[in-house]
C-alpha cells in the first residue's frame, strides 16, 4: 500500500474535480481541466459513465458496479481511474 496521501483508494468516495469538465463525444468525452488548461479523453462510453457515477456512489467500486463494468474489465477500468486521479481529473472527496 502506497503512503502517498493522494494515492488512489478505491474503497474511497471520488469524484470529477472540481476544475475539470466534461463533454460527451460519441467516443466518449473531451476532458478539460480549467486550472491547467489540459485537454484529454475519455475513450469509451462506459468510461465517462463510471466517471459520472463516482459522486453518487459511497466509492470507486460501487460506481463500476452503478455502470455495470464487466468483471473481466474491472482491472483496466481501475487502472484508467488511479490514471485519472494522478492527473488531477478525479479527486477523492475526503480529501481537504
Amino acid at each position: 500500500m502506497s503512503t502517498d496521501p493522494a494515492a488512489f483508494d478505491p474503497a474511497l468516495p471520488y469524484r470529477l474535480a472540481g476544475s475539470v469538465s466534461l463533454r460527451p463525444e460519441p467516443f466518449g468525452a473531451l476532458v478539460y481541466d480549467y486550472e491547467t488548461r489540459r485537454l484529454s479523453f475519455l475513450k469509451t462510453p462506459l468510461l465517462v459513465t463510471v466517471v459520472r457515477e463516482l459522486d453518487r456512489q459511497p466509492d470507486v467500486l460501487s460506481a463500476l458496479d452503478a455502470a455495470a463494468v464487466p468483471a473481466r474489465d474491472r482491472d483496466r477500468y481501475l487502472r484508467a481511474l488511479a490514471g485519472l486521479c494522478e492527473s488531477g481529473t478525479i479527486a477523492s472527496r475526503t480529501a481537504r
